[in-house]
Order: C-alpha cells, then structure tokens, then sequence
C-alpha cells in the first residue's frame, strides 16, 4: 500500500452557512462548495442553479462561422459529407451526434471511425482515399484532426475539403482547410477553454441550426454528457450545466441506445448518476473501439430499433466482459513482473513490459499502477522488434517531459503532463527504463495526494447527507465525488468480500458504529489490525438494493491516526533519496541507521505478527512511534532482507522464516554504504 500525502480543505462556515440559508442549500453541500474554490455568494448560488442556461455563444469560438457556412453549403448543394470520428467515448458520440442531426437535414452522409489498432488515432492517409473513392467531398472531423496538417493536405490533393472539430491542445502549424474549430487555438477568443469533442460538435450543429441552443441541448444532452464524462473533462461551466442535462435525461427517457446499453449493465430502470455513467455507459462504449470495433458503439448510439438495439447492446457488454479479463489479466502480470524485480520495484518511475500485451488496454493498467504504487508508469507491449507503449503519472510531474528527455531511443512519442503514449524498438526498453529513471533521479516527484473535502463524524454518514451530495453532480473532472475524513476511529471488524478480493470493515467511534468497504484491497493484504485508530478517506453512495436506498461508504484511503502526517512523509522521501541514489548527507545518514535497538524491536515485532503489504508505517504503530523513525525502520527493514533474517510472501508480507541464521547486519552492504556516508 502505497502512502499518500493527505490535504484537508478549509472551508468557509460563514460563507456556507449564509448560502445555504440564502438558496436553500444543504449547508454540508454548501461547505463543499466553499473548499473547491466557490469563494462569493453570487458563484455559489449560480453553482447550484438547475435552471442555468448555456451562454456561450458558438460562433465566440473561432472559424465557427466558417465551418457553418460551409456545412449549411454542402447541405444545399448535397455534397457527399463524412463525418470523421474517434474510437473512445467522446469521439464516438461526437460523431453520433452530428451525422445523426446532418441525417435529420435530409444530408448526403457517411460516418467514419478508424480501427485503433489498425489505422490509430485521427485522420490517415489510407482512410482518405476510401473516402475520396466512394465520392467525399468534405470532410468534417469531431474529436480529432488538428494535428493532421500532412492528411489534411493530402484530403485537397484528391478533391476534397476539410473541416476540423477538435479539443486538444494545438501544435505550432494548424491543417489548412476550410475551418479549424478548436478552442484551444492560440487566437480562439472564446472564454471556456475545456470543452469535449462531442461540445465542440454540438456548438457546430448550434451555429449551423442558429436557433435556441436550449432546445437542441434536450435532444442531444445524453450524447454529450456520455461523451463529455467519457472525455474526463472539467465538469465546470456549460459542461456542468450539459452533463447535468443529459444525466437526467438518462433517467427520465433515455434513447433506445442508451435505453439498451443500461439493459444489458443491470442499469435498466434504475437512476443514473454521472457516476454510474462513467462507469457503466463509458467503459463499454470505450471497450468497443477497444476490444474490437467502435463501429458497433456507434451503431448503437444510432439505431431506432429495440431488438437491435437489445442485440448491440449485448455484444458491447461482452466486449466489455472481456475487456475487463484482459486488463486484469496483464495488469496481475504487471504486478508480478513489479514486485518480483527490484531493479523495477526500485525505479522511480516503472516501466514494465511483455511481449503482445493487448494495446488498447495498456493505458488502463499504466493508469492502475500508478494508483497501486503511487508512482508515474509506462507499460509497454512488445511485437517483434516493435513495441508499443503507454504511459501514466501523476499531479506535479510531467511524464510528458521526461519521456522528451528520452526521445533519442524512441520511434515516436506524444502526450501531454499526465498520459503519454510511446513507440520504441523492443530491443531499446532496457536502455529506456535506464534512461527515464536517470532523468527522474534529477528531480523531485510529489507524493500522490488524497484531497479530502471536509471532515465527519460517523453519525453524519446517513441518507440525509445522500441528498446534499445530489446537489453537487454531477461529478467528474474539476468537480470529483466529494472525499470525507473520518478521523481517529477504531477499526472493530476485518473481513474478506468476493474470496477475500476486497475488504470489509466496521469502524467505531463515540458510540457510533459504521461499516465500509475497501474495493481492490485484499484481505491477505489489508495491513492494519483491529483495535487500530485509523483515519479514512470515504465516498459515500447511494445504493439501491432489494428495493431500498442504503448508504455505501467506499475506502479510497486510510492511515495510521497515531503517526504525524509531516515526519512520516519526510521518513519516506529521505529514504526514497537514499534508495535512488541521490547524495545525502552525513546527518541524514545517522536518521537512516537502523540502531541496535531498532533492529531487536523490528525483528521482535515482525517475528510476532508478519508485516502485511510490507506496510512498515505499521511499525510505527506497533512500537509506539509518530513516524520520526520510519526512515530507520524501513532502512532496517531492507537490510534484514538483505541478509535473509526476513522474507516476502506471495501476498507481499514480511515475515521471519523458521530458524533464521544468525547474521551481523553490521556486514549488510546497505549498512556499510550508510556508515561511509555518516563518517
């Protein structure tokens, strides 16, 4: 288990409270507002208004009257039109959404989405000329194209136009065509910046229609809240306002496509949360485009038909299915691969690899690992000589950059601060571990954070506190499901769920009792014991079950309540500078040195009762120490194992095998690495 760095948000209580009274809000949800940055009325007020309107105006964003007019050209002349699109969520509903509408305007239109594994991402040269051979004469990409500058040219060279809708960030040379609507463009004026590509589509069919946005948002809102969670945008501004939107339309009359795809999740009939749709709709809209063909996801999203709908629907959720096995699969790979070499367990950054590992899931599991180890990792899927990778980090360290650094042992490379994909030589990967963990040596990576929004007590966790958290979707990006604290309360209860897969506890405090589950956390490898004084971090969630509305409280971290949040943090990062070999001085070689007595209380301790998780701020709380020790202890730690006075279980326990040898730690090479150090 990975340690965290916990950030507790300061509210305003006068401010809440005078908003609450003011707009009827519930003042724990009105407290929230005020940790995330809501810091005057008016904004608060505006936050929680279910009536707010769209106010930004298509043709704010640049070229946008360029490209309606050219449609509304095409649409009078009946040009062929394509509609370009993308594999994942975003980009397929972007391109439900505006061929769907062209078709409702009686448009000469085809949709195009390229395979993932065969074409890639954006527009492709191949793709170009099918579509110049069936009679294309423009092209109108959504999710993607500000990148082509080369495809696009090629486009005019066989008799086409090309309009360009995208979201990403531009380069230096935007495509010369018809129109480039991206409000990422340096000269864009329009003032919200963090659209999706199903936005920017829906502001095209807005300027090409020029009639009231409210109602055309009604038609399309569950497409562009799909795609806009999908896209893990910032659930701010118009966003807010269209997810919201297309939440409650999922609810109240879904499309049959939706309809459908909530069917065959074991969704059907249910309320439908941003939540819920992020992890239901998404995922399996994604898991076509990754597992086989987007075009099915697409199809669904289209079709009028129930049966057909019933039919696609199942398809996907068995894509879905395997899907999930496949990641699984290669992310318990990547695990063993992880903790079975220390050279790659000892990285700062982890870079694990294996030969054809599926490509359209190694983002998740890059993106799992990270979670797991609280470190930036590349996974990488070699075929042949080629591979293919990857990569996933975390807030204040730019992946991005220290794959740069790497470039010369790359094929190709992009991304941006926190997900970055690679091509490199098989061959080359050993050299590229090397490299990119040289480069993080140099500099600083900060501790994964927990932001916990506001602080509980046990007895608030109930159906009421439901209710405030409603007020506050819908949640995602810019606007995440609200973390609680629960501090200082006894764990009473540990146990297994699913065949130990997850663990259940019951925690106590003041008389008050409450029960949790920390999903992915087995039981073999939950380190705390009961008895201990923890703090949680908590989702709660509304769970239906037999009928009845329960509350689900959900562990997304704990810590030791005995130990001091700034020494253990600095314990870990002194000897994470020892362990990857940045120079250390002479003092802080002394507050490495496990002392005789150190070493007696942790073999004793380990001896006694198998250090689970290899979790070694437990020690702390097992020898009575705040975290000024930690250094020593997982120094002392190290050089036990060194010298095979402790070992490691299949579940990642410490423990002292039967009949240990006697052993001089004084011999370790990690021990007389630090007394050189401390001379």
């Amino acid at each position: 288990m990975k340690r965290k760095k916990w950030v507790v948000s300061k509210g305003n209580k006068e401010l809440a409270t005078s908003a609450a009274q003011k707009f009827g809000i519930d003042p724990i949800a009105a407290m929230i507002a005020t940790s995330r940055g809501f810091d005057d009325i008016d904004s608060i007020g505006e936050f929680f208004d279910e009536n707010s309107a769209l106010g930004l105006d298509p043709l704010s964003i640049k070229d946008m009257d360029k490209a309606a007019a050219r449609v509304n050209a095409a649409l009078d002349s009946f040009e062929m039109i394509c509609v370009f699109g993308d594999y994942d969520a975003d980009g397929v509903t972007a391109t439900a959404l505006l061929y769907s509408y062209l078709e409702s305007r009686g448009a000469n239109v085809i949709r195009y989405v390229p395979d993932r594994i065969k074409e890639g991402y954006g527009l492709n040269k191949e793709a170009i000329k099918k579509l110049a051979d069936c009679g294309v004469k423009l092209i109108v990409t959504v999710d993607n194209g500000v990148s082509c500058v080369e495809e696009t040219k090629y486009a005019y060279s066989l008799g086409m136009q090309v309009i360009i809708t995208d979201h990403h960030k531009t380069g230096d040379i935007l495509p010369e065509c018809e129109a480039v609507v991206d409000p990422h463009r340096p000269d864009c004026p329009s003032k919200f910046k963090e659209m999706s590509g199903v936005g920017v589509a829906f502001k095209l069919v807005c300027a090409i229609e020029g009639s009231d946005e409210d109602e055309l948002l009604d038609e399309f809102a569950e497409l562009i809240a799909i795609g806009t969670i999908g896209d893990v945008v910032s659930l701010t501004g118009e966003n807010r306002i269209m997810v919201r939107r297309g939440v409650r339309n999922m609810t109240q009359s879904p499309g049959i496509g939706v309809a459908s795809l909530l069917e065959s999740s074991g969704y059907g009939g249910k309320k439908i949360s941003s939540s819920s749709a992020s992890f239901t709709l998404c995922p399996r809209i994604n898991a076509a485009g990754r597992m086989g063909t987007a075009d099915k996801a697409l199809d669904l999203l289209l079709c009028d038909d129930a049966e057909t709908g019933g039919y696609l629907a199942e398809e996907i959720n068995e894509l879905n299915i395997l899907r999930q096995k496949t990641e699984n699969d290669i992310f318990n790979k990547a695990v063993a691969i992880v903790e079975s070499n220390p050279e790659i367990s000892s990285g700062r950054i982890l870079v694990v690899d294996d030969e054809d590992w599926h490509q359209g899931v190694i983002g998740i599991v890059a993106a799992k690992l990270t979670e797991r180890y609280g470190k930036p990792s590349i996974v990488i899927s070699r075929n042949g000589e080629n591979a293919k990778g990857s990569a996933r980090s975390i807030e204040g360290f730019s992946i991005f950059d220290a794959i740069e650094s790497t470039s010369s042992l790359l094929t190709h490379y992009g991304g941006h601060t926190l997900a970055a994909g690679i091509g490199i030589k098989s061959a080359d990967i050993p050299a590229f571990r090397k490299a990119i963990n040289e480069y993080a040596a140099g500099r600083e990576i900060p501790f994964a954070e927990i932001n916990i929004d506001c602080k509980l007590r046990l007895s608030s966790v109930d159906k009421d506190l439901l209710g405030a958290l409603e007020a506050l979707e819908p949640f995602g990006s810019g606007n995440p499901q609200p973390l609680f604290g629960l501090f200082d309360v006894t764990v009473e209860e540990i146990s297994g769920v699913l065949n130990g897969k997850h663990t259940r506890l019951i925690v106590s405090k003041n008389g008050s009792r409450l029960n949790a589950v920390y999903f992915n956390m087995p039981d073999s490898r939950f380190p705390f014991e009961v008895k201990d004084t923890v703090d949680l971090a908590v989702n709660v969630e509304e769970n239906y079950y037999n009928g009845e509305t329960r509350v689900s409280v959900i562990v997304r971290g704990i810590r030791p309540s005995v130990t001091d949040e700034e020494k253990v943090l600095y314990s870990i990062g002194l000897y994470n500078k020892f362990l990857f070999g940045s120079k250390i001085t002479s003092d802080e070689a002394a507050k490495l040195i496990p002392e005789r007595e150190t070493q007696v209380e942790v073999f004793k301790s380990i001896k006694a009762n198998p250090l689970k998780d290899g979790y070694c701020e437990q020690l702390c709380v097992r020898l009575g120490d705040d975290g000024e020790k930690l250094a020593s202890y997982m120094v002392c730690v190290d050089i036990m194992r060194e010298m095979g006075l402790i070992k490691s279980n299949d579940n990642g326990a410490l423990y002292v095998p039967e009949n240990p040898k006697k052993v001089n730690l004084e011999n370790s090479e990690i021990m007389r690495k630090l007394r050189n150090i401390k001379r």
